[in-house]
């Protein structure tokens, strides 16, 4: 199965539908599960990994981690209460540091908005 190669870490009930993908998923509530979750998904070679937010901020340490990872991507989703903004931060910090500008939200010069 191709899902295999994804996986899911977070909340129970926000990674539940992963596993009826067919993806890989590790409940964490902790800093410590979320860890030992990621390391352990990365370990078995699962190169794509879906973090709630939630769980993306009790463990900014992992995050840190794979941040520049080859081998293994944590890209943060919002879990079962919602976003709360983190992973759309992360990829506008990505962006803004590939381009050297902030191209995602930035209104384009001439676009008949007004500043101020």
């Amino acid at each position: 199965m191709a899902n295999d190669r994804m996986g899911a870490v977070g909340e129970r009930d926000a990674v539940l539908a992963f596993k009826a993908m067919g993806m890989r998923v590790e409940s964490a509530q902790t800093q410590h599960e979320v860890h030992r979750a990621v390391m352990k998904l990365a370990r078995e070679g699962v190169p794509v990994i879906f973090i709630t937010e939630r769980a993306a901020r009790l463990s900014p340490e992992t995050m840190e981690r794979f941040k520049s990872s080859a081998t293994t991507v944590l890209i943060p989703i919002p879990g079962s209460q919602g976003t709360d903004g983190f992973g759309m931060q992360r990829v506008k910090a990505n962006v803004e540091k590939a381009i050297g500008a902030d191209i995602l939200f930035e209104s384009p010069a001439g676009d008949g908005r007004k500043e101020g």
